[in-house]
């Protein structure tokens, strides 16, 4: 075989995991929805080497904004069972992300702007800009945006108030 062929079959074997460990969590979630007689379609896809599924309702999402709760702390609760659904399946850790109602898509289009704003703020004054306390997707997401603003950050403290700090060049 050559180097080609080992890895595309490589990504091939990464791939069909990603989505069984997005089979065992949508069932797992469907069971929840059917307990919880909340109503909600499920859908899964793999984005950025993880398994992503999301619970989407036609009704505009009211019921499954119990399922976010406040600051979406129910939501990160449930993606953590949900990994440990598919971890007890397959044996593997998951990083599988979970978004119900759209909740984590607008909250990364927020601390995309936001890490965007601090990214201009430390251009601007070329002073460091240290952010407020943040989960460990929020500050991914604001990382990533100091990055294609071509600054570098960091995160400093430990949790629950571990931030990020953005850095001038």
């Amino acid at each position: 075989m050559t180097e080609g062929t080992t890895s595309a079959a490589a990504e091939g074997d990464t791939l069909t995991r990603l989505e069984q460990e997005g089979e065992i969590a949508a069932d797992y979630l469907e069971g929840l929805l059917d307990i919880a007689d909340l109503d909600g379609d499920i859908d899964m896809d793999v984005e950025a080497d993880r398994a992503a599924v999301s619970i989407v309702s036609d009704s505009g999402g009211r019921d499954l904004q119990k399922l976010v709760g406040r600051d979406g702390e129910v939501l990160e609760a449930l993606q953590e069972l949900t990994r440990l659904a598919v971890h007890r399946e397959t044996g593997d850790r998951s990083r599988l992300m979970l978004d119900i109602a759209g909740f984590r898509a607008k909250k990364r289009e927020e601390l995309s702007e936001l890490g965007a704003k601090a990214a201009a703020e430390v251009k601007s004054s070329g002073e460091p800009v240290k952010m407020d306390p943040m989960t460990p997707f929020e500050r991914k997401v604001v990382h990533d945006a100091v990055k294609a603003a071509g600054l570098r950050s960091e995160s400093e403290g430990e949790e629950p108030q571990r931030f990020v700090v953005v850095l001038p060049v």
